[in-house]
């Protein structure tokens, strides 16, 4: 049987815990960050999660993670 390949993109943005769920990086916290509050900045510091929904079709182009 034929190795199976990683999607690269996938790999560098997402992270699968020993539990099974798949953690990613929250959206805007790059740029234009003098309009955005104190709080929304620490919140968005925090990993989040990818919905369920989408955790299979991660965890398939991830076959070794």
């Amino acid at each position: 049987m034929k190795k199976l390949k990683t999607k690269k993109a996938l790999a560098k943005r997402v992270r699968i815990t020993r539990k099974g769920k798949v953690l990613r990086r929250k959206a805007g916290k790059s740029h234009l960050l003098s309009s955005k509050s104190k709080k929304r900045k620490r919140q968005l510091r925090k990993q989040g999660l990818v919905k369920e929904r989408y955790t299979k079709m991660v965890k398939r182009a991830l076959p070794y993670s």
